[in-house]
């Protein structure tokens, strides 16, 4: 058994690895936010797209940021990588990082919904937002709005919004949004990642409505893959077993080759409203597919942040 697992283990960490973004589009002059991109996927898909345009990086641990962006910097020799105060858990830090970011950059070109909670004990934003769709669904709709009109502006532009594969296990819960009445943080994950699938799909709809003339600007998401990240860290078994079982995660690199594929590759250019995985289209759940849910999420979304999207 040794032998015949030393044997394969090429094999099989080439499957594990996944799709890979072939694209090697450069991206002079443009802009790219990238949310939560201070570690993991994030980080990764920063380093990249570093390599071909302005980045940044907008989180809520500046340290951590800059440090992340030092790195980078010196080994793209990219000195357009800006490190920004995000706090997707207060929708006053959303609100001030937008108005800073339209104060200072005339153009944004892509921006990536990456940052995200997961598997955390019962808590609630700044807002009173359950964690988890607060800050992966709520903090980012509130995100997008407030810059929507600048990728109008800055056409052609794309939203990549980073979900997961746990969306097949999500429920939009209307009657309980905010897990008051019952909470278990591994279904708040996938509710939140569910809500990322329904809102770039109700995003897309109308950004290719009638009354946007169609917009150049696309809206997609994705699953990175099972990644083996500090995204667990909340849940001490999650932790041990991502350890124990790294060999059959993705890495870090890995895991961003889909942000970086649907942020780049050419022939998505007038792709939108789909979900990818592993750079190519994959399946998603019926709960993610329906309409009404989506719209609805929408609506309810827009009353609890105080805002008209129509």
């Amino acid at each position: 058994v040794p032998v015949l697992l030393f044997v394969a283990a090429p094999y099989i960490r080439r499957y594990v690895a996944g799709g890979r973004c072939k694209s090697t589009a450069k991206m002079e002059g443009k802009v790219v936010i990238i949310t939560g991109a201070n570690t993991g996927i994030g980080k990764e898909t920063a380093r990249d797209l570093a390599r071909r345009g302005k980045v940044i990086i907008a989180c809520r641990d500046i340290a951590k940021a800059e440090a992340a962006a030092s790195e980078i910097r010196a080994e793209t020799g990219n000195q357009q990588v800006i490190v920004k105060k995000l706090d997707l858990a207060d929708t006053k830090s959303i609100r001030e990082f937008a108005e800073k970011f339209l104060a200072d950059e005339k153009e944004l070109h892509i921006l990536i919904n990456n940052a995200g909670v997961m598997l955390c004990p019962y808590s609630k934003t700044a807002d009173g937002f359950e964690m988890h769709m607060g800050v992966n669904h709520l903090g980012h709709f509130l995100l997008t709005f407030l810059l929507l009109e600048r990728l109008k502006q800055s056409a052609p532009a794309r939203i990549v919004n980073v979900s997961s594969l746990a969306h097949h296990g999500g429920r939009i819960r209307f009657h309980d949004l905010h897990g008051e009445k019952s909470y278990n943080r591994g279904l708040a994950y996938c509710h939140s990642k569910l809500a990322n699938v329904l809102f770039t799909r109700e995003l897309a709809r109308r950004l290719q409505g009638k009354n946007t003339k169609g917009t150049k600007v696309t809206a997609n998401a994705l699953h990175p893959g099972s990644v083996y990240s500090d995204l667990v860290r909340h849940s001490f078994l999650m932790t041990w077993l991502w350890k124990i079982f790294s060999f059959f995660l993705k890495t870090p690199w890995e895991g961003a080759q889909t942000s970086v594929y649907c942020a780049v590759a050419e022939e998505l250019d007038s792709v939108t409203g789909q979900y990818f995985s592993d750079c190519q289209p994959a399946y998603v759940s019926p709960r993610g597919r329906d309409d009404e849910t989506a719209r609805k999420l929408w609506s309810v979304s827009c009353e609890l942040l105080g805002i008209q999207w129509d």
